[in-house]
């Protein structure tokens, strides 16, 4: 599968299907601020690297931004990639559709294909965490013609985890919130009490000491305060809870990084085995010291695993 773009730049160094964004919060962080059209919705982006390299999506996940992978734009960039880290709908600057049908699976998916049609391209190499990871897993089998390899970081395949909800109640008590978010207007309230002090408690408590600065907890409630963006957000769990995630295909027929944190408060490590037996060509990366939070804790760790990965040097 290609990954060059068929399309010109668009003269304003972007590339073509991006605009730029004149009031650009972050100019101190790497990367370029940016829209795409994604066709049911715009979403705000930030992208990094050649116009004409090979193109990367990095997909964050909950409560993030495209701010969760700002210290993998630069590795990423330098290595000659094309890096567009989106806002999912329902995040920070992206828009915010009314209601939960909007944030079904097939939605979510549906804007990451648009995103490539948006750059005019046929394929790109997905990298996904959390939330954003469920998404990877569903573009890799209901399109692997659209995705050349796919990284996933915490969050293991659709059929494994939905196995794991129905057999392990460890599992199923680990993921209590989910039901907890299934409440109207509750959480969002919640959430918001001392400035947003539940949220950020729950990024500090679950990560190792010191990874999340006062300064990337401020941005978070930046990005949380925006209106509608907290329901938006919540609307994800609201969504699966409903409709589900599955695809008719359990095989993952792309090229599969499964990189873990061993120490993750919300996922069992077993669920990072279990991913590996729906995959055609996959391989399993444990790091035994990270949490959920791996790509902040060891940056330079994922990266390297990633441009090895991504590169076609897995396991080199």
């Amino acid at each position: 599968m290609t990954t060059t773009p068929t399309g010109g730049d668009a003269g304003d160094g972007l590339g073509a299907g991006l605009e730029p964004d004149p009031a650009d919060p972050s100019p101190d962080l790497p990367g370029t601020s940016a829209f795409v059209d994604a066709g049911a919705v715009r979403l705000h982006a930030r992208v990094a690297g050649p116009v004409d390299g090979p193109l990367v999506v990095l997909l964050h996940g909950f409560p993030e931004f495209w701010y969760g992978w700002h210290r993998l734009l630069d590795p990423l960039a330098d290595a000659g990639y094309r890096v567009v880290a989106p806002d999912g709908r329902g995040y920070n600057r992206s828009a915010k559709p009314d209601g939960v049908p909007p944030y079904r699976m097939d939605a979510l998916g549906g804007d990451v294909l648009g995103v490539l049609d948006a750059l005019d391209r046929e394929s790109a190499r997905v990298v996904g965490h959390d939330w954003g990871a469920a998404v990877g897993w569903w573009l890799a089998l209901e399109r692997p013609d659209r995705v050349d390899r796919l990284a996933a970081l915490n969050v293991p395949h659709l059929a494994a985890f939905e196995a794991a909800l129905r057999s392990s109640p460890e599992q199923l008590l680990r993921s209590w919130y989910v039901a907890a978010f299934q409440v109207p207007v509750l959480p969002e309230a919640i959430s918001r009490l001392g400035n947003y002090r539940a949220m950020t408690r729950g990024l500090v408590d679950s990560s190792r000491p010191g990874t999340f600065s006062e300064a990337d907890l401020d941005r978070y409630r930046r990005a949380w305060d925006r209106p509608g963006a907290l329901t938006g957000m919540v609307n994800w769990y609201r969504a699966v809870a409903r409709y589900g995630s599955r695809t008719d295909r359990e095989r993952v027929a792309p090229e599969t990084l499964v990189l873990w944190g061993a120490r993750d408060r919300f996922l069992t490590r077993s669920l990072a085995d279990d991913s590996l037996a729906f995959c055609e060509n996959g391989r399993l990366r444990v790091l035994e010291d990270a949490t959920h939070w791996l790509h902040h804790e060891v940056p330079g760790v994922v990266a390297d695993e990633l441009l090895g990965f991504l590169d076609g040097r897995a396991g080199a």
